[in-house]
């Protein structure tokens, strides 16, 4: 038997399938939420992938990276199934925000905080990052309606902006208005 093929068709008809069951239309909130976190993990990519290997950077992302998949399986789930999920498998945790901010609080310590409003682009790998963080920015967005309290996708996500601001600052060393003064 050969290999399974990646297409089904069944979304031929303008559904997607849902976590635990049921379909949607794909334009409904919980697939414009979920691919807008796909998105933003694509965006970490393009900036993990351009950053090369360096260990401690590339770690960092990767971790991320896995994060947004435990995301995506909460807002691929009805409301009506989210009792079946997974905490920190399939449902973010109080630990999963937790760890942002102990990241964002180490991270903050390596660097000069900018005194004024970042002017992005000093240096590539930042400047992806800032990317990514827009696009965080938005799946946050989307996500206002799919994912309500009690569930941790917004704060989730919230922190995950402030973590990939913080990690452009650390890229950059410095702020563009210390090394101008």
């Amino acid at each position: 038997m050969g290999r399974e093929r990646i297409y089904t068709k069944a979304g031929d008809d303008g559904t997607t399938g849902l976590f635990y069951g049921g379909r949607v239309r794909k334009d409904d909130l919980l697939p414009e939420a979920y691919g807008a976190v796909d998105e933003a993990q694509a965006a970490l990519g393009v900036a993990r992938a351009r950053a090369g290997r360096e260990a401690e950077l590339d770690a960092m992302l990767v971790a991320l990276e896995r994060d947004l998949y435990v995301l995506m399986a909460e807002l691929a789930t009805a409301p009506e199934n989210r009792s079946k999920l997974t905490p920190g498998t399939t449902s973010v945790t109080t630990e999963m925000v937790s760890a942002l901010e102990g990241r964002i609080d180490e991270l903050s310590e390596r660097f000069a905080p900018p005194t004024e409003f970042v002017v992005p682009g000093e240096d590539e790998v930042a400047a992806l990052l800032d990317v990514a963080r827009t696009v965080v920015r938005r799946a946050e967005r989307r996500c206002l309606d799919a994912a309500p309290p009690p569930s941790l996708v917004l704060p989730y996500l919230n922190r995950l902006s402030d973590l990939l601001w913080t990690m452009a600052r650390w890229q950059e060393g410095t702020s563009l208005a210390a090394r101008t003064a």
